[in-house]
């Protein structure tokens, strides 16, 4: 690679890691909102699926989802088929892989009520996607080929064809690695799919959504023999794919070990230093190096990658830093239920209780959007208002959670001065204008309105306290 392309390429490095940071709710799915799709599903809306769609092909673009493509493609064998129809086929079961594992996933919540989401707040699960992320970002480094094995290909042959077997298989495997970079989409979806308990709804928004996610991937299977040839380039664009398959790993494991919260710094130097990194990193051979080559080649290239890694997963990490810090600064969250309802009872003021988590990349947006926006404080400003993290997943969270009949979040809950909680939740992230609407109606919300079932497991203007 050329002198110039490479310091070209470690300037646009450092531009973009250094600008990380303000992205908007940056999480482990990338995705940064739900696109209305709670609020359409509320409204029994049929352009709900239109959105959901939408969201579907909008989550394959995320950073964490869209390196999978290449290599998954290549797995099932959709490059190698000796036709353009036996390509489409490949494809097509693929995609029904993906589409049965999420409607698995939304059958699932409308029969038990709980939002799949909550499932990443387990550091076991986050490392094992971790671990395979790794994997193939390894593969592709060149440290090996991922294939079936020969016997296993025999076997699968007898049932239809290596090829078509496997395909529907990676599917389903594709499913679980990239359910945690699904974002607000999805969880306003499964929290929705939770509430209402529809087993045909739960299948049927869930399927759209996921044939909205393997659309791109059945495209580049379908085409892939039309590719241009492999070539030097290729190399760059594996090494590209490989370092966003690392830095997603990383991420993942720093949003499952609430630990290393303070490493990260929400300053505006730390994203530069951490830009700076990245930008050496690209500089030594990151992108362009070789781990075949000599000695010296493959040192360079690994503390490349490393830098650049290391600077994209702290960047991240400011990012949280800095939302955690505008959210403190929006108005006084106290932390304790407890606490929130006695200081309620005796200042007769109302109360705001909002279901938040680390993991959960609408909490944040709602955070930015909303809770963070000066009308809202103003407003909120005589409201006692208590934020419960389920990071974590403590018992004395999960108590909370069942007493309130909270299945996904973010939730918020609006207690009325007399202890009623009102009809309407926000499980979604939502406009400012919105919350100040909320926030507005609370105190008239029960007035002279019958108490009536709930989707979400209370009573709508029952008393709290």
């Amino acid at each position: 690679m050329r002198l110039l392309t490479r310091i070209l390429l470690a300037a646009l490095t450092f531009a973009a890691v250094a600008w990380l940071p303000e992205l908007v709710g940056l999480g482990p799915a990338g995705a940064q909102s739900d696109l209305q799709l709670g609020t359409l599903l509320a409204e029994g809306s049929i352009v709900a699926f239109a959105v959901a769609f939408v969201g579907g092909v909008a989550t394959s673009l995320t950073p964490c989802v869209y390196p999978l493509i290449p290599i998954t493609v290549s797995i099932f064998g959709a490059r190698k088929a000796g036709t353009r129809a036996e390509a489409m086929t490949l494809s097509g079961l693929y995609v029904l892989g993906i589409a049965a594992m999420y409607s698995a996933l939304g059958v699932g919540a409308a029969l038990t009520g709980k939002a799949f989401g909550s499932v990443m707040q387990n550091p076991w699960v986050i490392g094992f996607v971790a671990i395979v992320l790794a994997a193939m970002a390894a593969s592709m480094f060149g440290a090996f080929e991922l294939q079936l094995p020969s016997s296993l290909q025999a076997r699968l042959s007898g049932v239809g064809g290596a090829g078509r077997a496997g395909a529907f298989a990676m599917g389903l495997v594709s499913g679980i690695i990239a359910a945690p970079c699904t974002g607000p989409v999805l969880a306003a979806a499964l929290t929705f799919v939770a509430a209402k308990g529809s087993v045909a709804f739960g299948l049927g928004i869930m399927f759209t959504y996921a044939l909205g996610m393997g659309l791109l991937f059945f495209l580049i299977g379908a085409f892939s023999i039309s590719l241009p040839k492999s070539g030097a380039w290729m190399e760059t664009v594996k090494s590209i794919f490989g370092v966003a398959l690392l830095a997603a790993a990383g991420i993942f494991l720093k949003d499952a070990f609430p630990q290393v919260k303070p490493v990260f710094s929400a300053a505006r130097e730390a994203a530069f230093v951490a830009a700076a990194l990245a930008a050496l990193g690209v500089a030594l051979g990151a992108l362009h190096g070789s781990f075949h080559g000599p000695a010296g080649e493959r040192l360079a290239k690994g503390l490349g990658v490393a830098l650049l890694v290391g600077g994209i997963v702290y960047a991240a990490g400011a990012a949280g830093a800095r939302e955690r810090a505008r959210s403190a600064a929006a108005f006084a969250w106290l932390h304790s239920e407890e606490e929130a309802i006695a200081l309620a009872k005796a200042s007769g003021r109302p109360v705001i209780i909002d279901f938040w988590a680390d993991w959960c990349t609408a909490c944040k947006e709602l955070d930015k959007i909303a809770w963070a926006d000066p009308r809202v404080r103003e407003e909120a400003s005589r409201f006692v208002a208590v934020k419960l993290d389920g990071t974590d997943g403590s018992d004395a969270f999960q108590a909370l959670s069942e007493k309130y009949g909270i299945v996904g979040m973010p939730t918020v809950i609006f207690i009325d001065p007399r202890g009623r909680e009102v009809p309407e939740r926000v499980t979604g992230a939502i406009a400012a204008e919105e919350m100040v609407g909320r926030l507005r109606g609370v105190d008239r919300a029960c007035e002279g309105a019958p108490a009536a079932p709930r989707t979400a497991g209370a009573l709508a203007c029952a008393a709290r306290w």
